[in-house]
C-alpha cells in the first residue's frame, strides 16, 4: 500500500494535572468530512468505530449524572447551530489534563481536567462549541488529502493506533506499523484557519445558547498561561499553538458581541465539577482533605452547599459513610429538591446495603424527576442490588417508552429480565446492548439463537419483534460488509 495522508484534527488541550495523578491520555481532535469525500453513512460508521476504539482504550467516566450534564450542555450548543440535524455522542474520559477532541460522525470527547479546570459554565461551553464548530464546518475533508482506497476499518484502526500512540509511543508505532502493513503513515497537519474558523463559530454558539462569549478566550488565556511553567510545551501548543494573535482575536470577536444582563448558567454545573474532583484522587482521603481545606478557605461559607456536596462525595468513597449521611442530610434541610443531594444520600445508603432507606430516597426523587435518566438508571441499579428486578425491569421499560436507550440502559435490562425469569426478553435486551456496543454480527446470532430456542420458545408478539430487529440487523451489517467495515 502507498504511503496515505491522515488529517488529524487536533482540537486537543493539554495542561498539568491538578487534583489527581494518573496516565494522561491526550487524545486526538479529529475533524468533520463533507460527502465529497465520505458520505453520511460512511461517516457515521466511522464515527462509531472510532468510539468503539476509545471504549476499549480510553477510561470513559460512565457516571449517569455526569454523562447527562455534557450531553446537555452539548445540546444545548448543537440546537443553536446552523447545521443542527447531525446527531452528536458527549462523553467525558477519566483524565486529569485539560483536553478536547472531535472525530467524524459528531463524536465530541472531553477530559474531567477540562471540566475540573474551567473556573466557569460558559468557559467549558467555550471549549465545547469550539469541538462541535469542528464538526459542522466540515474542516477534516476541507483539509485532508487522503487517498479514496483507504477503508472505513483500516481508518478506524489506524486512529485506534495513534489513540495508542497518545498513551505509549512505542506500542502506538508497532500498532501503526501492523495497520500499515509497513508503508502507511499518518500525517499530523493543521490549518491556522480552521481553528480561527472554529473559535469564531464557537462564539456564535455560545451567544446564541446564553452562554458568555467571554469564556472561550478567557479559557484559551489560562490555557496559555499554564504552559509557560513547562520545559517543553504540550503537543497540542507544539503542533498547533495558541497564539498571542488568536487569543487576541478571539477576544475582541466576543468582547464585540453586545452584552447580556444575564447568562443562563445551570445549576448542576459547579456540583458536577465537584463531583469529578471528588472522584478524581487516587486515594479518598486526599478528596476529604481537600475539600475540607477549601470549606476553611472559605471560612465555611458554602451558600449553595457545593464544597460540602464535594466533601460529602469524598467522604462517601472513603466509606465515612456516617459523616457523608449527616452533611447529605443537612444539606436536603436546605435544598429538598436538589436532585444531585438526593441521589448521593440514597448512594450513601445503598453502598452499606440499607437497601429500603435508599429506596425511600429514590421514590421521593422519582416524584420530583421521573424521566431523570439518572434518576432512572442509578434506582434501577440499587433494585436490581436489592434482589428487586421486577421492579427495575418495570421501571427501566417505563423510562423506555419516552427516552433513548443506551448502552447502560440495555446492560441493566438485560439483568432485570435475566433475573425476573424472562430469558426471551433478557436475550432480546442483549442483543440491543450489543448492536449499540457496534457488534451488528453478535447481536444477530444472539436474536438466532433465541428463535432456535424451545423452552422458553418465544411467543407470537415476541418473534414478530425478533424478526423485525433480526431483519434491521441484517440490513445493518450488509452496509458494514459493503463499507468493507466487517468481513463478508
Amino acid at each position: 500500500m502507498k504511503p496515505i495522508q491522515l488529517l488529524l484534527f487536533l482540537a486537543g488541550l493539554s495542561a498539568a494535572p491538578v487534583f489527581a495523578e494518573t496516565t494522561t491520555l491526550d487524545l486526538p481532535s479529529i475533524g468533520d468530512s463533507t460527502g465529497s469525500i465520505f458520505s453520511p453513512e460512511y461517516e457515521r460508521r466511522l464515527g462509531q468505530a472510532f468510539l468503539n476504539h476509545v471504549r476499549k482504550q480510553a477510561d470513559i467516566i460512565e457516571d449517569p449524572e455526569i454523562e447527562t450534564y455534557v450531553h446537555s450542555v452539548g445540546y444545548r450548543l448543537v440546537a443553536n447551530s446552523d447545521n443542527n440535524t447531525q446527531a452528536f455522542t458527549f462523553f467525558v474520559i477519566n483524565d486529569p489534563l485539560i483536553n478536547a477532541f472531535a472525530a467524524p460522525g459528531g463524536i465530541v470527547g472531553l477530559n474531567a481536567g477540562t471540566i475540573i479546570n474551567s473556573d466557569s459554565e460558559s468557559e467549558l461551553a467555550g471549549v465545547v462549541a469550539h469541538e462541535i464548530a469542528h464538526v459542522t464546518q466540515k474542516h477534516m475533508a476541507r483539509s485532508a488529502e487522503m487517498q479514496s482506497k483507504l477503508s472505513l476499518p483500516m481508518m478506524a484502526a489506524l486512529l485506534g493506533a495513534i489513540l495508542i500512540a497518545t498513551q505509549n509511543p512505542d506500542a502506538g508505532m508497532a500498532a501503526i506499523t501492523a495497520v500499515q502493513g509497513g508503508a502507511m503513515q499518518a500525517q499530523i497537519n493543521f490549518t491556522r484557519h480552521n481553528e480561527e474558523e472554529a473559535d469564531r463559530v464557537g462564539l456564535q454558539l455560545l451567544e446564541r445558547a446564553n452562554f458568555d462569549p467571554l469564556g472561550m478566550p478567557g479559557f484559551f488565556e489560562k490555557l496559555q498561561k499554564n504552559s509557560r511553567y513547562f520545559a517543553q510545551a504540550p503537543e497540542f501548543l507544539r503542533s498547533h499553538p495558541l497564539t498571542t494573535n488568536r487569543i487576541a482575536d478571539s477576544q475582541a470577536r466576543a468582547a464585540a458581541i453586545p452584552r447580556k444582563e444575564r447568562y443562563e448558567v445551570s445549576a448542576s454545573y459547579p456540583l458536577i465539577r465537584a463531583k469529578l474532583i471528588a472522584n478524581g484522587f487516587r486515594n479518598p482521603k486526599d478528596a476529604v482533605n481537600h475539600f475540607r481545606r477549601e470549606l476553611e478557605r472559605v471560612e465555611h461559607v458554602d451558600p449553595d452547599g457545593v464544597m460540602r456536596y464535594g466533601l460529602a462525595l469524598a467522604l462517601l468513597e472513603d466509606k465515612q459513610y456516617a459523616g457523608a449521611r449527616d452533611l447529605l442530610a443537612a444539606l436536603l434541610t436546605e435544598q429538598g429538591e436538589n436532585a444531585s443531594f438526593l441521589l448521593a444520600a440514597a448512594e450513601v445508603e445503598a453502598r452499606q446495603n440499607h437497601f429500603p432507606e435508599a429506596i425511600r430516597i429514590y421514590e421521593r426523587t422519582e416524584k420530583l424527576y421521573p424521566d431523570y435518566r439518572p434518576l432512572v438508571l442509578n434506582f434501577s441499579r440499587t433494585l436490581l442490588q436489592a434482589g428487586n428486578p421486577g421492579r427495575a425491569r418495570d421501571l427501566l421499560k417505563k423510562y423506555g417508552k419516552y427516552a433513548e436507550p443506551d448502552l447502560t440502559y440495555y446492560d441493566y435490562l438485560t439483568r432485570a429480565e435475566a433475573e425476573s425469569g424472562n430469558p426471551v426478553e433478557a436475550g432480546m435486551a442483549n442483543a440491543e446492548y450489543y448492536f449499540l456496543s457496534g457488534e451488528t454480527r453478535v447481536a444477530i446470532e444472539r436474536l438466532r439463537y433465541i428463535i432456535t430456542q424451545e423452552k422458553p420458545a418465544p411467543d407470537y408478539y415476541q418473534m414478530e419483534r425478533i424478526r423485525a430487529r433480526l431483519a434491521y440487523f441484517e440490513q445493518e451489517l450488509q452496509i458494514e460488509i459493503d463499507l468493507k467495515l466487517t468481513e463478508r
